[in-house]
């Protein structure tokens, strides 16, 4: 039989006192209760000055500072911020000169076409593919791709076509789709395509020479923006492959070239952490000078939450 393990003997342990301890959490950081009738600044300032709060409210001051320093704010995006109704945001914040450029999947422009034609968007996929319907609607397919077949012809990039395109169009709720306004607000955008991800590349209309050409020009477009983003903000709001994937491959494009890029800020907000997002955006491109974030929650909250941020500091900055 084995003997018992003798208990350490504690009494020789080294201790130090709590008063001159270095701590993490301070009460100075912590959040101060919302006062009926307060306004949003004030709530927004009474946030805990710790962990996402703290980076939240980083995030907010960068995208101020850019626009202050007269530097590019760009938006990269999946369409997920569409079907949850974030568009007219996106409008306000280009509207205020916060967005200085967006760049975007091809699931975007189909979800933001349908809603400048219908406004409505965003099928029950479950049900349409048992019924083969999936991806068969018909204007949606046909105007896109005339659209993007004349901005081919004519030596547009993909989101300049579809925004020349929306813009001349009379549908009836084109004051609700990005595309529209940013052609309204001269705002470039940039369209980023994965040839058979989107519906659009089902129908008969599809010309794989006039989407990847003009998506083509779009990467070297966003090449451009991206080489001027010292000192300025580039925000992935959704997107967990395609816009990261691009962002990384622009960013090398610019450096390669001998563009600065050392001071440059990075935002993922989504509601899971992706490896590209994390990596691409958030840690490769500020890994020799600049900072990344990543917030994690849903779109439909803390996009509005950020937004709201930015215009009431800019606002009280005035």
């Amino acid at each position: 039989m084995k003997e018992p393990i003798t208990p350490i003997e504690l009494r020789g342990l080294k201790r130090y006192s709590l008063a001159h301890r270095k701590s993490l959490v301070d009460k100075d950081t912590f959040s101060i209760p919302h006062k009926l009738g307060q306004s949003f600044w004030e709530w927004f300032n009474g946030l805990p000055h710790i962990l996402a709060a703290k980076d939240l409210r980083e995030v907010v001051f960068r995208i101020k500072e850019a626009r202050d320093q007269k530097r590019p704010v760009i938006l990269g995006m999946g369409a997920h911020p569409i079907k949850v109704g974030l568009g007219p945001l996106i409008i306000s914040l280009m509207e205020a000169d916060v967005i200085t450029s967006i760049a975007m999947n091809g699931a975007c422009i189909i979800h933001d076409t349908e809603i400048a034609m219908y406004g409505h968007t965003s099928e029950d996929v479950q049900e349409a593919l048992r019924t083969g319907e999936f991806g068969m609607a018909l204007e949606t397919s046909q105007f896109i791709n005339q659209a993007i077949s004349e901005g081919y012809k004519s030596n547009l990039g993909l989101g300049e076509a579809i925004c020349k395109a929306l813009k001349e169009a009379s549908f009836p709720y084109k004051e609700y789709s990005l595309l529209s306004q940013a052609a309204l607000l001269e705002v470039p955008v940039t369209v980023h395509v994965a040839l058979g991800t989107d519906i659009i590349h089902m129908g008969p209309e599809a010309r794989g020479d006039a989407i990847g050409s003009t998506s083509l020009l779009d990467f070297r477009r966003f090449c451009t923006l991206v080489a001027e983003l010292e000192g300025g903000v580039y925000i992935n709001l959704g997107s967990a492959v395609i816009l990261p994937e691009v962002f990384l491959k622009a960013v090398a494009v610019a450096r390669n070239l001998g563009h600065t890029l050392d001071h440059i800020t990075t935002v993922t907000m989504d509601f899971n952490r992706h490896y590209r997002a994390n990596t691409n955006v958030c840690k490769r491109p500020t890994s020799f000078g600049g900072k990344g974030y990543y917030l994690i929650g849903h779109h439909e909250i803390m996009f509005p939450l950020m937004a709201a941020a930015i215009l009431e500091l800019m606002e009280a900055r005035k």
